[in-house]
């Protein structure tokens, strides 16, 4: 499935459509483990954001942006044929989700946050401070190394899938879906989304600690709130059984 820019991982041949977008330093394969699960039951659809290397050539760093990506997503669903679709969003994924909600609401059958944030704190620091340490590393496999250390995984899970997304990024592309990521604000947004609403949370999370999603679900009438027992930042990948339990009892209750 692919449109200009954007293309996705697929699965499943009947159900309703789940849209499932990865975080700034994965790639689509970080949903293999949902792809595979939720076939049975969906069609599923794992989008390949803007600045992962593909198409090829990359997208210019100037159009890798929150519109951007919400662009990728919706010609992902055009292409699916979808009206409405359920949105399940890992990190900047959750941004995007909220970035839908602001300009496509009427696309949302449902909204899953994965160890994302409606606001980052002091937002430009951590921009900078990570920008930096991409700059200071040399390559993004060298920078890769470094992030995974602050991902929380749990013992057990190998980092090689980690640093192999991160490394097939340019250091432009990075730099830009970087400062995509963490510098958006939605938190007067949060009151006003109606749809069915999941945000969990990997406990051992350092990146998006509890307290940000605490905020999410508090702010959306409705929202269910779960915590992930030994998850680091992406819960999807760290325990992949346990999430997939709530997401499929979730998805399965609307």
């Amino acid at each position: 499935m692919s449109s200009t820019i954007a293309t996705a991982r697929a699965s499943g041949y009947r159900g309703e459509v789940a849209i499932f977008v990865h975080g700034v330093g994965s790639t689509a394969a970080i949903w293999d483990y949902q792809l595979e699960a939720f076939a049975d039951a969906y069609r599923c659809f794992a989008v390949e954001l803007r600045g992962n290397g593909v198409p090829n050539p990359e997208a210019p760093p100037e159009t890798i942006t929150r519109e951007g990506f919400v662009a990728d997503v919706l010609a992902v669903a055009d292409a699916a044929g979808a009206d409405r679709f359920h949105f399940i969003g890992c990190s900047l994924g959750g941004v995007i989700g909220f970035e839908l909600w602001k300009r496509a609401p009427s696309r949302l059958r449902s909204l899953t946050f994965a160890g994302s944030f409606a606001a980052y704190p002091d937002s430009e620091t951590y921009v900078a401070g990570v920008i930096a340490s991409v700059q200071a590393a040399g390559t993004m496999e060298a920078f890769a190394h470094e992030r995974a250390r602050k991902l929380g995984m749990p013992p057990g899970r190998r980092t090689d899938e980690t640093i192999a997304q991160m490394a097939c990024k340019s250091v432009p592309s990075y730099i830009a879906s970087t400062r995509a990521t963490w510098t958006g604000d939605y938190r007067t947004a949060l009151s006003g989304i109606t749809v069915p609403s999941l945000v969990i949370y990997g406990e051992n999370d350092r990146v998006a600690p509890a307290w940000m999603s605490e905020e999410i679900a508090a702010g959306i009438s409705g929202a269910r709130l779960e915590c992930i027992a030994g998850a680091g930042h992406v819960t999807n990948a760290d325990a992949p059984e346990a999430f997939n339990a709530l997401l499929r009892e979730f998805l399965s209750s609307i």
